[in-house]
């Protein structure tokens, strides 16, 4: 009898001990309630911004709109990109260069140039900056006027020519873009002129002697 006495006396004792483990004190529950912190101590979340201006601080790189941007933009039109792409008419790399075209800028090893991502950059860049010179008095003339129903912008001359050749962008304005080229697959500068059109392009000098130097 006393065993069960002291038995149930110890089960009692424990369960009240646990249970006030479980409760409030009067002075907690008093001053606030469970689970509510105070406003200073809010936990806060960042959900997606539609306003720009809340990205600036971001470190991600743009090319956008820049010459780089621009570069790549007719580098993947060309060739997706690929240093070593040469195409059924035999234009070379990331850019599409053909033969003559080389020689211009002072390139006559095809080969070196093709296995050369670093010539292969100079390279649209030099010849960029030749057909700027070319084509200096057409930029001049058309820049900003509507033509086609195409914005005429510096980029978009020189990505035309870049197709098509100084000639056939000088020829698309005198037919006030009624005529124009098309490459061997239907390309025509047109495109060029409207897609690429709108770039930062006058970062880059017009040299009508651009050559490559190796």
């Amino acid at each position: 009898m006393i065993k069960k006495w002291s038995f149930y006396t110890t089960l009692t004792i424990i369960i009240a001990f646990l249970s006030s483990g479980f409760k409030a004190s009067d002075s907690d529950s008093d001053s606030k309630e469970w689970f509510i912190i105070n406003e200073d101590e809010a936990n806060h979340y960042l959900f997606p911004s539609k306003k720009p201006t809340e990205y600036t601080d971001l470190n991600i790189p743009y090319t956008g709109k820049f010459f780089i941007g621009y570069k790549e933009a007719i580098a993947f039109k060309e060739s997706q990109g690929k240093y070593k792409k040469i195409n059924s008419l035999g234009y070379m790399g990331k850019y599409q260069f053909g033969r003559q075209t080389l020689k211009s800028i002072g390139i006559d090893d095809c080969e070196q140039f093709l296995n050369s991502p670093t010539m292969q950059e100079k390279a649209f860049v030099a010849l960029f900056s030749k057909n700027k010179s070319e084509l200096r008095d057409v930029i001049e003339k058309y820049d900003g006027q509507i033509v086609s129903g195409i914005l005429i912008t510096e980029s978009g001359i020189l990505a035309a020519a870049h197709l098509g050749g100084v000639g056939s962008v000088k020829k698309f304005f005198r037919h006030k873009g009624k005529r124009y080229f098309r490459d061997a697959y239907g390309t025509s500068i047109r495109s060029y002129m409207r897609d690429f059109g709108g770039y930062e392009t006058s970062g880059i000098e017009a040299d009508s002697n651009a050559k490559v130097k190796i």
